[in-house]
């Protein structure tokens, strides 16, 4: 039963990131990973509210799978995070792959945290 919970948040999230992903990389010219950027970030801060809940009891133990695990699982991506910013320090925009790692993890860092607020503030 677990594993169900897990693929049917995958089945959503799998979608919604690739989804996402072109939306914002197509309003963007520039070389930094918008796309990329932006389901990270969001992942983080639903997989913090969803942790802020559970924290406080809010959240079930199949919620946690569906949501965390298979929803947020499939929605964020550090392998493409990290391919990204490889192919960006291959391709000479050396800047902009720093610029993708110094603002991608503290900005995901500060989404789960502020989520964790949130969910407790929430919940609590």
């Amino acid at each position: 039963m677990n594993w169900l919970l897990v693929v049917a948040g995958a089945v959503v999230g799998a979608p919604l990131r690739f989804l996402t992903d072109r939306f914002v990389q197509s309003r963007h010219d520039a070389l930094f990973p918008w796309g990329t950027f932006t389901v990270n970030v969001v992942g983080s801060l639903v997989l913090g509210l969803l942790t802020g809940a559970a924290s406080v009891g809010a959240a079930s133990s199949h919620l946690q799978l569906l949501i965390g695990t298979g929803l947020c699982g499939a929605l964020t991506t550090y392998s493409t995070f990290s391919y990204e910013t490889l192919r960006l320090a291959a391709d000479h925009a050396r800047g902009s792959a720093a610029a993708n790692v110094v603002a991608t993890v503290p900005a995901g860092l500060a989404a789960a945290f502020a989520g964790v607020a949130a969910g407790r503030a929430l919940w609590g």
